[in-house]
């Protein structure tokens, strides 16, 4: 490109410059790249309309190559190569390497096959066979088997399945509510109030029936209603009622009853059985 760069070793083309770079005539490290970047840029100021798009690239394309050479000199490498011979000589050393680790590959080899021949020359193959009472014969699997037998087998495996059925009579279906429980026994006579949980319980057709009474008497005893006494280990439970006002009462539709502002927990039920 037409433009012209001024350095205390180098003065002309930018384009020059970098010919000069390439080919080690001028060394990159004495070219000071500040200087040019910010001519460049107030020529680039002075004369916008003047330069083009293409010069522009150039410049910067220029500008970079020479940045990458400069980089490339001052970092820290393996090895510092100043001449292209040199390089040249690696290339053949690296190659003459590898071919003759290839060599000493080939050669560990071929003592592998030959370790190996000569321990198999040392076995003598038999060549006579096995003697009769030593050979064994395959059973023949088919003895015995009729045409009938082979006709009843197809129709068995050809037959149609049963299909499993899993007997649910022992499952709970009906949903059994605490809080019904618990209007039921606030519901009991008078006389009745003063019993045991045997007694409560022995009109219980199911084991989650049982369950829900007692979970009821619980709810009862949280609320202050009733007091839950066993005078003997595994003795009856004996249940008695406290004279407290009456609680009006009734369930809700989700397992819930308001009984005088108290609200029974809805427990899972269905979890108990089994």
């Amino acid at each position: 490109m037409a433009y012209a760069v001024s350095t205390p070793v180098f003065e002309g083309p930018i384009d020059l410059l970098l010919h000069l770079v390439s080919t080690h005539e001028v060394d990159v490290l004495d070219v000071p790249l500040a200087p040019v970047v910010d001519a460049f840029l107030q020529v680039l100021s002075e004369q916008r309309e003047a330069i083009n798009l293409n010069q522009l690239s150039e410049f910067l394309l220029v500008a970079a190559i020479l940045i990458e050479l400069k980089s490339q000199k001052l970092l820290p490498g393996p090895e510092v190569v100043d001449d292209d011979e040199d390089l040249v000589g690696w290339e053949e050393r690296d190659l003459l390497l590898s071919r003759l680790l290839e060599c000493r590959a080939y050669s560990a080899t071929a003592d592998v096959f030959v370790a190996l021949a000569e321990q198999a020359s040392r076995s003598v193959p038999r060549e006579a066979g096995l003697d009769d009472d030593f050979v064994v014969h395959a059973p023949d699997l088919l003895a015995g088997v009729t045409p009938e037998d082979l006709a009843q087998a197809y129709l068995r495996g050809s037959a149609e399945r049963l299909v499993p059925r899993v007997d649910l009579s022992h499952v709970t279906v009906d949903t059994v509510s605490v809080s019904e429980a618990v209007a039921e026994l606030i519901a009991m006579p008078d006389s009745e109030r003063v019993t045991s949980f045997r007694v409560l319980v022995r009109e219980c057709r199911t084991r989650m029936d049982v369950i829900v009474r007692f979970l009821a008497l619980l709810e009862l005893c949280k609320m202050g209603r009733v007091t839950l006494g066993q005078g003997t280990t595994f003795g009856d439970l004996q249940i008695s009622w406290l004279p407290t006002g009456d609680l009006v009462g009734a369930a809700s539709g989700r397992g819930l009853a308001e009984l005088g502002g108290y609200e029974v927990d809805a427990y899972e039920v269905d979890a108990y059985e089994g």
